[in-house]
Protein backbone atom coordinates (compact mmCIF):
# COMPACT_ATOMS: atom_id res chain seq x y z
CA UNK A 1 0.00 0.00 0.00
CA UNK A 2 1.47 3.35 -1.08
CA UNK A 3 1.49 6.13 1.59
CA UNK A 4 2.43 9.91 1.68
CA UNK A 5 5.73 8.96 4.05
CA UNK A 6 6.82 6.77 0.70
CA UNK A 7 7.42 9.98 -1.28
CA UNK A 8 9.67 11.59 1.22
CA UNK A 9 10.02 14.34 3.14
CA UNK A 10 13.29 16.98 2.40
CA UNK A 11 14.29 20.56 4.03
CA UNK A 12 13.30 22.79 0.65
CA UNK A 13 14.48 26.36 -0.22
CA UNK A 14 10.99 27.80 0.30
CA UNK A 15 9.99 31.08 1.59
CA UNK A 16 8.41 30.51 5.00
CA UNK A 17 4.31 30.65 3.83
CA UNK A 18 4.96 29.83 0.49
CA UNK A 19 2.07 28.30 -1.02
CA UNK A 20 4.23 25.33 -2.73
CA UNK A 21 4.40 23.74 0.22
CA UNK A 22 0.45 23.05 0.01
CA UNK A 23 0.86 21.88 -3.41
CA UNK A 24 3.65 19.27 -2.82
CA UNK A 25 1.60 17.83 -0.11
CA UNK A 26 -1.57 17.87 -2.05
CA UNK A 27 0.65 15.71 -5.00
CA UNK A 28 1.60 13.76 -2.44
CA UNK A 29 -1.80 13.24 -1.23
CA UNK A 30 -2.90 12.47 -4.99
CA UNK A 31 -0.50 9.77 -5.74
CA UNK A 32 -0.75 7.97 -2.53
CA UNK A 33 -4.40 8.16 -2.48
CA UNK A 34 -4.60 6.74 -6.21
CA UNK A 35 -1.94 4.02 -5.28
CA UNK A 36 0.93 5.33 -7.14
CA UNK A 37 4.12 4.23 -6.04
CA UNK A 38 7.24 6.22 -6.89
CA UNK A 39 8.98 4.60 -9.71
CA UNK A 40 5.48 4.54 -11.07
CA UNK A 41 5.88 8.02 -12.04
CA UNK A 42 8.08 10.99 -13.69
CA UNK A 43 8.04 14.51 -12.68
CA UNK A 44 9.49 16.74 -15.13
CA UNK A 45 9.71 20.20 -14.90
CA UNK A 46 11.73 23.63 -15.97
CA UNK A 47 13.37 26.46 -14.09
CA UNK A 48 11.85 27.86 -10.89
CA UNK A 49 11.06 28.01 -7.44
CA UNK A 50 7.66 25.83 -8.19
CA UNK A 51 10.09 23.41 -10.56
CA UNK A 52 11.97 22.88 -7.42
CA UNK A 53 8.90 20.33 -6.60
CA UNK A 54 10.32 17.19 -7.63
CA UNK A 55 13.60 17.94 -6.11
CA UNK A 56 11.88 17.23 -3.02
CA UNK A 57 9.81 13.87 -4.02
CA UNK A 58 11.32 10.58 -4.18
CA UNK A 59 10.35 9.76 -7.47
CA UNK A 60 11.87 9.85 -11.22
CA UNK A 61 12.50 13.40 -12.16
CA UNK A 62 13.91 15.25 -14.65
CA UNK A 63 14.75 19.23 -13.74
CA UNK A 64 15.42 20.91 -17.61
CA UNK A 65 15.65 23.84 -18.81
CA UNK A 66 13.15 27.16 -18.12
CA UNK A 67 9.53 26.47 -19.86
CA UNK A 68 10.96 23.08 -21.68
CA UNK A 69 9.12 20.48 -19.11
CA UNK A 70 6.64 19.82 -21.48
CA UNK A 71 8.65 18.14 -24.52
CA UNK A 72 10.01 16.14 -21.60
CA UNK A 73 7.21 15.02 -20.39
CA UNK A 74 5.93 14.38 -24.05
CA UNK A 75 8.88 12.31 -24.70
CA UNK A 76 9.07 10.33 -21.65
CA UNK A 77 5.26 9.52 -22.17
CA UNK A 78 5.60 8.70 -25.75
CA UNK A 79 8.32 6.25 -24.98
CA UNK A 80 6.82 4.54 -21.72
CA UNK A 81 3.26 4.82 -21.27
CA UNK A 82 3.30 2.59 -18.31
CA UNK A 83 4.64 5.80 -16.44
CA UNK A 84 2.42 8.37 -14.78
CA UNK A 85 3.89 11.68 -16.33
CA UNK A 86 3.21 14.89 -14.68
CA UNK A 87 4.73 17.90 -16.02
CA UNK A 88 5.18 20.79 -13.15
CA UNK A 89 6.64 24.17 -12.92
CA UNK A 90 5.29 27.96 -12.39
CA UNK A 91 3.18 30.37 -14.33
CA UNK A 92 5.93 32.16 -16.18
CA UNK A 93 7.90 28.90 -16.91
CA UNK A 94 4.99 27.36 -18.42
CA UNK A 95 3.26 29.96 -20.14
CA UNK A 96 5.93 32.42 -20.93
CA UNK A 97 9.18 30.87 -22.02
CA UNK A 98 7.35 27.54 -22.44
CA UNK A 99 3.93 29.24 -24.20
CA UNK A 100 4.42 28.12 -27.15
CA UNK A 101 5.51 24.43 -25.89
CA UNK A 102 1.85 24.51 -24.03
CA UNK A 103 -0.19 25.08 -27.11
CA UNK A 104 1.86 21.83 -28.89
CA UNK A 105 0.90 19.95 -25.80
CA UNK A 106 -2.88 21.22 -26.24
CA UNK A 107 -2.96 20.21 -30.18
CA UNK A 108 -1.35 16.83 -29.77
CA UNK A 109 -2.98 16.01 -26.59
CA UNK A 110 -0.83 13.27 -25.16
CA UNK A 111 -1.86 11.95 -22.14
CA UNK A 112 0.16 13.80 -19.44
CA UNK A 113 -0.70 15.98 -16.29
CA UNK A 114 0.60 19.36 -16.53
CA UNK A 115 0.12 21.14 -12.89
CA UNK A 116 1.08 24.86 -12.92
CA UNK A 117 2.20 26.56 -9.51
CA UNK A 118 0.29 30.34 -10.68
CA UNK A 119 1.48 33.17 -8.53
CA UNK A 120 1.42 35.80 -11.19
CA UNK A 121 4.49 36.96 -10.34
CA UNK A 122 8.09 35.12 -11.27
CA UNK A 123 9.38 34.01 -7.72
CA UNK A 124 13.19 32.71 -8.17
CA UNK A 125 14.39 35.63 -10.46
CA UNK A 126 13.35 37.97 -7.54
CA UNK A 127 9.90 39.47 -8.45
CA UNK A 128 8.97 40.42 -12.31
CA UNK A 129 5.80 40.16 -13.97
CA UNK A 130 4.65 37.34 -15.39
CA UNK A 131 2.24 36.23 -18.46
CA UNK A 132 -0.54 36.09 -15.75
CA UNK A 133 0.37 39.15 -13.38
CA UNK A 134 -2.77 41.69 -13.69
CA UNK A 135 -2.59 44.79 -15.78
CA UNK A 136 -1.16 47.84 -13.47
CA UNK A 137 0.69 45.41 -10.81
CA UNK A 138 3.84 47.58 -9.69
CA UNK A 139 7.19 45.45 -9.63
CA UNK A 140 10.42 46.40 -9.35
CA UNK A 141 10.86 45.25 -13.18
CA UNK A 142 8.13 47.07 -13.98
CA UNK A 143 7.90 50.16 -11.50
CA UNK A 144 4.94 52.16 -13.59
CA UNK A 145 2.83 49.04 -13.79
CA UNK A 146 2.31 45.97 -15.77
CA UNK A 147 1.38 47.41 -19.47
CA UNK A 148 0.45 44.28 -21.06
CA UNK A 149 -3.26 42.03 -20.88
CA UNK A 150 -2.33 39.41 -18.61
CA UNK A 151 -2.65 35.80 -20.43
CA UNK A 152 -5.84 33.57 -19.39
CA UNK A 153 -4.37 30.33 -19.55
CA UNK A 154 -7.43 27.98 -19.27
CA UNK A 155 -9.41 30.08 -22.01
CA UNK A 156 -6.40 29.32 -24.23
CA UNK A 157 -6.91 25.62 -23.29
CA UNK A 158 -10.68 25.64 -23.41
CA UNK A 159 -10.18 27.25 -26.75
CA UNK A 160 -7.96 24.74 -28.04
CA UNK A 161 -10.31 21.76 -27.22
CA UNK A 162 -8.04 20.47 -24.24
CA UNK A 163 -9.24 17.68 -23.00
CA UNK A 164 -9.35 18.58 -18.81
CA UNK A 165 -9.20 21.75 -17.71
CA UNK A 166 -9.08 23.07 -14.07
CA UNK A 167 -8.31 25.34 -11.73
CA UNK A 168 -7.43 25.05 -7.86
CA UNK A 169 -6.40 27.08 -4.73
CA UNK A 170 -3.49 25.78 -1.97
CA UNK A 171 -6.39 27.27 0.63
CA UNK A 172 -8.80 24.27 -0.76
CA UNK A 173 -6.92 21.14 -0.67
CA UNK A 174 -9.38 18.52 -0.69
CA UNK A 175 -10.20 20.33 -3.95
CA UNK A 176 -7.31 20.46 -5.12
CA UNK A 177 -5.96 16.55 -4.53
CA UNK A 178 -9.63 15.70 -5.90
CA UNK A 179 -8.35 17.96 -9.13
CA UNK A 180 -4.83 16.43 -9.49
CA UNK A 181 -6.07 12.69 -9.20
CA UNK A 182 -8.92 13.47 -11.95
CA UNK A 183 -5.97 14.85 -14.53
CA UNK A 184 -4.21 11.87 -14.15
CA UNK A 185 -6.87 9.47 -14.51
CA UNK A 186 -7.72 11.54 -17.61
CA UNK A 187 -6.76 9.77 -20.97
CA UNK A 188 -5.58 12.73 -22.67
CA UNK A 189 -3.92 16.01 -22.20
CA UNK A 190 -4.92 17.53 -18.33
CA UNK A 191 -3.97 21.10 -16.97
CA UNK A 192 -4.33 22.09 -13.41
CA UNK A 193 -3.88 25.68 -13.07
CA UNK A 194 -3.18 25.95 -9.06
CA UNK A 195 -3.51 29.49 -7.51
CA UNK A 196 -1.09 30.07 -4.78
CA UNK A 197 0.39 33.15 -2.65
CA UNK A 198 3.93 34.56 -3.07
CA UNK A 199 4.44 35.86 0.21
CA UNK A 200 7.98 37.33 -0.91
CA UNK A 201 7.64 39.18 -3.99
CA UNK A 202 3.45 39.28 -4.64
CA UNK A 203 1.79 41.26 -2.13
CA UNK A 204 -1.45 42.04 -4.14
CA UNK A 205 -2.95 38.11 -4.71
CA UNK A 206 -1.70 37.33 -1.28
CA UNK A 207 -3.91 34.01 0.20
CA UNK A 208 -5.86 36.11 2.11
CA UNK A 209 -6.95 38.48 -1.48
CA UNK A 210 -7.35 34.41 -3.51
CA UNK A 211 -9.51 32.81 -0.06
CA UNK A 212 -11.44 35.75 -0.42
CA UNK A 213 -12.43 35.24 -4.09
CA UNK A 214 -12.20 31.56 -4.57
CA UNK A 215 -15.62 29.39 -4.74
CA UNK A 216 -16.20 26.23 -6.38
CA UNK A 217 -18.48 25.45 -9.45
CA UNK A 218 -21.66 25.11 -8.74
CA UNK A 219 -23.13 21.34 -8.34
CA UNK A 220 -25.27 21.31 -11.45
CA UNK A 221 -22.44 23.06 -13.34
CA UNK A 222 -21.43 20.64 -16.74
CA UNK A 223 -18.02 21.01 -17.58
CA UNK A 224 -18.63 19.04 -21.03
CA UNK A 225 -20.32 22.63 -22.31
CA UNK A 226 -17.66 24.52 -23.80
CA UNK A 227 -19.35 27.62 -24.35
CA UNK A 228 -19.95 27.92 -20.82
CA UNK A 229 -16.57 26.35 -19.93
CA UNK A 230 -15.22 29.87 -22.10
CA UNK A 231 -17.30 32.08 -20.16
CA UNK A 232 -16.45 31.08 -16.53
CA UNK A 233 -12.83 30.76 -17.44
CA UNK A 234 -12.76 34.19 -18.04
CA UNK A 235 -14.23 35.17 -14.54
CA UNK A 236 -11.71 36.91 -12.54
CA UNK A 237 -12.73 39.76 -9.85
CA UNK A 238 -14.64 39.15 -6.96
CA UNK A 239 -15.48 35.61 -7.85
CA UNK A 240 -12.94 33.31 -9.39
CA UNK A 241 -14.68 29.64 -10.08
CA UNK A 242 -12.54 26.71 -8.79
CA UNK A 243 -12.96 23.08 -10.04
CA UNK A 244 -13.18 21.29 -13.64
CA UNK A 245 -14.23 23.89 -15.93
CA UNK A 246 -13.65 21.87 -19.53
CA UNK A 247 -13.70 17.88 -20.46
CA UNK A 248 -13.64 17.14 -23.73
CA UNK A 249 -13.43 13.01 -24.08
CA UNK A 250 -14.06 13.15 -28.14
CA UNK A 251 -10.50 13.28 -28.86
CA UNK A 252 -8.19 10.31 -29.10
CA UNK A 253 -4.68 10.51 -26.76
CA UNK A 254 -1.89 11.13 -29.12
CA UNK A 255 -0.43 7.27 -28.23
CA UNK A 256 -3.49 6.03 -29.59
CA UNK A 257 -3.16 7.48 -32.95
CA UNK A 258 0.68 7.47 -33.02
CA UNK A 259 1.54 4.62 -35.25
CA UNK A 260 4.67 3.63 -33.78
CA UNK A 261 3.11 2.59 -30.67
CA UNK A 262 0.88 0.14 -32.15
CA UNK A 263 4.03 -2.25 -31.31
CA UNK A 264 4.09 -1.68 -27.56
CA UNK A 265 5.87 1.01 -25.65
CA UNK A 266 8.81 2.24 -27.69
CA UNK A 267 11.42 1.63 -25.01
CA UNK A 268 10.36 -2.00 -25.30
CA UNK A 269 10.44 -1.88 -28.75
CA UNK A 270 13.83 -3.51 -30.33
CA UNK A 271 16.27 -1.67 -32.91
CA UNK A 272 17.92 -2.61 -36.32
CA UNK A 273 21.66 -1.39 -35.64
CA UNK A 274 21.82 -1.47 -39.55
CA UNK A 275 19.21 0.93 -39.12
CA UNK A 276 20.89 3.12 -36.56
CA UNK A 277 23.72 3.11 -38.61
CA UNK A 278 21.98 4.48 -41.36
CA UNK A 279 20.07 7.40 -39.81
CA UNK A 280 23.48 8.37 -38.24
CA UNK A 281 25.39 8.45 -41.98
CA UNK A 282 22.67 10.99 -42.75
CA UNK A 283 24.67 13.50 -40.45
CA UNK A 284 28.32 12.29 -41.56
Amino acid sequence: MVSIEDFGQYETAWCPGCGNFSILTCVKKALAGKGIAPHQVLFASGIGQAAKTPHYLNCNMFNGLHGRSLPVATGARLANPELTVIAESGDGCMYGEGGNHFLAALRRNVNITMLVHDNQIYGLTKGQASPTSGLGHVTKAQPHGVQLEPIHPLSVAIALQAGFVARGFTGMQDQLVELIQGAIDFPGFALVDILQQCVSFNHVNTFKWYKERCRPLEKDYDPSDWQAAMVRSQEWGDVIPTGILYTNRSRKPYEDVLSVSSHGPLYKQERSMEGVKAAMQVFA
